[in-house]
């Protein structure tokens, strides 16, 4: 199945790199380009695309705002985003996730890279790195904007054992293959106790999965 991605940057080369890269791929294809966030909206709603690659500083709607736009689209369940950012900013990070991105790269990805990460969030994983997984406690899980919603800790009660210890393990920032070492299963295995967990708390992804460990307290911050 070909992964339909929509390009959102305010610089037409960039867009351009980006088209040709993925459109040389069989399995990928960019169904359009957005240069500020609104016009990504529209296309989004227009196109319903797989994956949005989203920058973040685009003139009028940035992509913060257009992010959390599509996400909270019930008719863009389908859509994921991958926002252009970088690890070290974490204020940026946390609002990318409060807006609902699965995943966040740095403009100075490399090409396989790009391609990589999005098939990872167009198969419904989130592309979240330790660092950014630290950004996330600490700007968003730590501190939550007033008036944002907690997950209480009963919301855990539809999963089994395994589950939310593989969830727990996710929320510390371990991949797939260091929970499956760690708990002498296959990867696969992993990742099935994952989506099961994700189906069963109405989790986007693996990015809220994160959100809803440290909000019930199945997890908690270290210092």
């Amino acid at each position: 199945m070909t992964i339909r991605v929509l390009l959102a940057d305010d610089q037409a080369l960039l867009r351009a790199t980006f088209r040709m890269l993925i459109d040389s791929c069989a399995d990928l294809e960019v169904v359009g380009e957005a240069a500020d966030g609104q016009e990504a909206i529209d296309l989004t709603r227009a196109e319903r695309p797989d994956v949005v690659v989203m920058d973040i500083r685009m003139p009028g709607t940035d992509g913060l705002t257009a992010t959390a736009a599509i996400c909270g689209d019930p008719g863009l369940s389908g859509t994921r985003v991958l926002i252009l950012t970088t690890f070290e900013n974490d204020e940026y990070v946390a609002q990318a996730i409060r807006a609902g991105a699965s995943g966040f790269l740095g403009k100075d990805v490399l090409p396989d890279q790009l391609l990589a990460a999005i098939r990872t969030v167009a198969s419904g994983d989130a592309l979240l790195s330790p660092l950014a997984i630290r950004a996330l406690i600490t700007r968003f899980l730590t501190s939550p904007e007033p008036g944002v919603r907690t997950a209480p800790p009963e919301r855990l009660a539809a999963l089994t054992a395994r589950e939310r210890e593989v969830m727990a393990l996710a929320a510390e920032g371990l991949s797939n293959g260091e929970i499956a070492e760690g708990l002498v299963v296959s990867p696969l295995t992993v990742r099935t106790h994952l989506h099961r967990a994700m189906a069963k708390l109405d989790a986007r992804d693996r990015a809220q999965l994160v959100v809803i460990a440290y909000q019930s307290g199945l997890v908690r911050p270290g210092p």
